[in-house]
């Protein structure tokens, strides 16, 4: 299947929703905050659908990043269980990332649980490194947040090479 990238609008905000509880359904965001979140200037959602059914949400991810700042933070990214492995995920981190340097941030934060390794190996593989845990961090659960922060990679240019 093939998916797009576009900026997440309140019109998603009940896909984003569905996702939310059924992946985080134990510290999931009420509809109130991401509908905020959604609507701020500082912050930068994205959603993923299928091309062949655009309005369905099938993954989200947020950025929270002032402009000229110099740090930015991911707020959240989810994929729905049914379209993981699928690239999804580090596509939208990608995007955050470019979205992120563009608003004039050299460093970017986040956190994750420490009973996520999943999610761990893809931060890692992007760079980011464990920089401190917040013990009990996720509640009700009880979870430590591992802290991780990456320094932002200036863009590449290099030339076409055709044949």
């Amino acid at each position: 299947m093939s998916w797009q990238l576009r900026r997440a609008t309140i019109d998603d905000l009940d896909g984003i929703m569905a996702i939310e509880s059924r992946e985080f359904a134990n510290d999931a965001w009420s509809s109130d905050m991401m509908r905020a979140e959604l609507g701020d200037n500082h912050g930068y959602y994205l959603v993923a659908t299928p091309l062949v059914e655009p309005a369905v949400v099938t993954a989200y991810a947020g950025l929270r990043a002032p402009h000229r700042s110099g740090q930015a933070d991911i707020q959240t990214i989810a994929v729905a269980a049914d379209a993981r492995r699928q690239g999804i995920g580090r596509a939208l981190m990608h995007a955050l990332m470019v979205e992120a340097r563009d608003r004039g941030a050299s460093e970017l934060f986040l956190e994750v649980r420490d009973d996520n390794p999943s999610a761990q190996r893809m931060y890692d593989s992007l760079g980011f490194e464990r920089i401190a845990v917040r013990p009990n961090y996720y509640q009700p659960d009880g979870v430590d947040a591992i802290v991780m922060k990456l320094t932002i990679p200036e863009p590449k240019l290099s030339p076409a090479v055709g044949r």
